[in-house]
């Protein structure tokens, strides 16, 4: 039986488990996801604060948990907020392959926050989840790097 097969209230009930995973050890994944930043050297050969290095992933992940509860034929909108990331990062002198590499270790910390509390999920509903959440961290970075292509303001 296919995702779009299933009823409403399966759906809701496997997708609202990683959704509510992620909402409620948001404090773990950016812990995680700072602890794996700063042993990259890549990204911080850039000095930034806490709050100028991470500020941005409450939003993206509150997105992620938005569309995660959304039924999957839903047509996402632009986001503002990785928009204006992506020209927060350019204006920090970030290269597109360190945001690639900053995304790359926000998928890692999110895997890592659910593989720690989904040990005996459903896995064909948990992979569909990952899929999404590739394809939503995905977007968002395609959004952002859109500020390396656009002239300076």
């Amino acid at each position: 039986m296919k995702n779009s097969q299933l009823p409403g209230f399966y759906k809701s009930v496997l997708a609202g488990s990683v959704a509510t995973i992620l909402d409620r050890d948001l404090g773990a994944t950016i812990q995680h996801w700072m602890e794996l930043v700063e042993n990259d050297n890549e990204l911080t050969c850039i000095p930034l604060s806490f709050e100028d290095r991470a500020g941005h992933i409450p939003n993206l992940i509150a997105e992620l948990v938005d569309r995660l509860r959304l039924d999957v034929t839903t047509t996402i909108q632009m986001s503002v907020a990785t928009r204006e990331h992506g020209d927060l990062r350019r204006n920090q002198v970030y290269t597109a392959a360190m945001m690639v590499e900053e995304s790359r270790i926000l998928q890692l910390s999110i895997l890592n926050t659910l593989q720690k509390s989904l040990p005996r999920k459903d896995f064909s509903k948990f992979l569909l989840n990952v899929i999404t959440i590739a394809d939503e961290l995905d977007s968002h970075l395609k959004q952002a790097l859109f500020s390396f292509s656009e002239p300076s303001q």
